[in-house]
């Protein structure tokens, strides 16, 4: 397959270059390390909060990468045929056919599917480069999977990877909520875009909005990423609340933002973002597949009592009994996790701490857990 970058193909290049120079000379990756308390190193909490996100290296071990690969290649496989078809190329029923709730998402390939428009509340204004797709390319390609953890234990697991869950505790406090969880594919040669755009449409305009209002989101990458297939986000983009993207772009009028960097990861790195730093990716024109195992956490006073959704989820309010319900997950993945490696000391998750012992992952588990999406809780 060949694709035609057209005249945008040397500037692309430059500037993925400059990006990736830019991104390793930052001071925010390392090891996660905590402190003899058992808390998150401060220096790497500091470097998250000045720069809006932080990459975690050898996050996952070999063991926990071969059980989530195994499962995604299985998602993968059991995607539809093409958008909107209930069955798989093999002819059986598609993946999460059966479910009320969102699953697969196709686009074209090499396409921006949200840029321009008036998707997610119109959050993504700029339209991205769109380069020309082979002409044996598929009409559409798997782009993300959502609902994840009730298709695939390994991702279940990783959910409750108590590493993990201590971050989310250093960043949004011991009483942390949920948020979403999906999988990110870029096919290469063939994955999507996802257009500039800051996360989060509830809080803008409140006056305690801080820089971390909306939460953040985990990303686990299976096989690394770069510049030409990873996310990109502009350093620091957090910290001023609600950003005019149109306005970031640099002198000629590009989707090329000059202050982004791109993730640059090895297999089995964990990267952390906050969700109102400006972010987004290309088309993923280079060789390499990129894989991101995707979950996002909450503080509980940025979602107790408001009323939110048409994102994630309908619109609803998220009362104590609505966040308490989908917060069995993270039990049910300790417990997964616990199974599996019977070793490691579990996260002990404090709003359920009077629950531990009721959510233990077994078949009724997973039968409890089917459309579990539908309750995300998206602000």
């Amino acid at each position: 397959m060949t694709i035609d970058f057209g005249a945008d193909q040397a500037a692309m290049t430059r500037y993925m270059e400059e990006g990736t120079a830019r991104a390793l000379a930052m001071d925010n990756r390392g090891p996660v390390r905590f402190t003899a308390d058992g808390k998150l190193e401060p220096a790497i909490l500091d470097s998250y909060w000045r720069h809006g996100f932080y990459i975690f290296e050898n996050f996952c071990g070999a063991d926990e990468l071969d059980d989530i690969a195994k499962g995604v290649t299985e998602i993968q496989d059991r995607a539809p045929a093409t958008k909107g078809s209930p069955v798989d190329k093999h002819g059986r029923p598609a993946l999460g056919a059966d479910l009320k709730g969102r699953s697969y998402r196709m686009v074209k390939p090499l396409s921006d599917p949200m840029g321009g428009t008036d998707a997610n509340y119109g959050r993504h204004p700029v339209k991205m480069l769109e380069p020309k797709a082979a002409t044996d390319a598929p009409d559409y390609v798997m782009h993300v999977l959502v609902g994840s953890l009730q298709h695939s234990d390994a991702c279940l697991r990783l959910y409750s990877h108590p590493h993990l869950l201590a971050i989310a505790e250093a960043i949004n406090g011991p009483d942390f909520t949920p948020f979403n969880e999906a999988i990110w594919v870029k096919e290469p040669r063939l994955g999507g875009s996802v257009a500039w755009h800051q996360d989060g449409w509830t809080h803008w305009d409140d006056p305690a909005l801080d820089e971390g209002t909306h939460g953040f989101n985990s990303m686990m990458q299976l096989y690394g990423c770069d510049a030409a297939n990873g996310l990109w986000v502009v350093p620091g983009s957090h910290r001023h609340g609600k950003l005019d993207v149109m306005m970031l772009r640099d002198t000629d009028g590009t989707e090329r933002l000059p202050d982004a960097v791109p993730f640059i990861c090895n297999p089995g790195d964990m990267a952390i973002t906050n969700r109102q730093v400006v972010h987004g990716s290309f088309a993923n024109t280079s060789d390499n597949i990129r894989v991101t195992i995707n979950a996002g956490f909450h503080r509980r006073a940025s979602v107790l009592g408001v009323r939110s959704g048409g994102v994630h989820n309908e619109i609803t309010t998220y009362d104590d009994a609505y966040i308490r319900h989908r917060a069995r997950l993270i039990l049910y993945g300790v417990d997964a996790r616990r199974q599996r490696f019977p070793h490691e000391t579990p996260y002990a998750y404090a709003p359920l701490a009077d629950s531990a012992q009721a959510y233990p992952w077994n078949a009724a588990a997973k039968a409890d857990i089917r459309d579990y999406n539908l309750q995300d809780i998206g602000i």
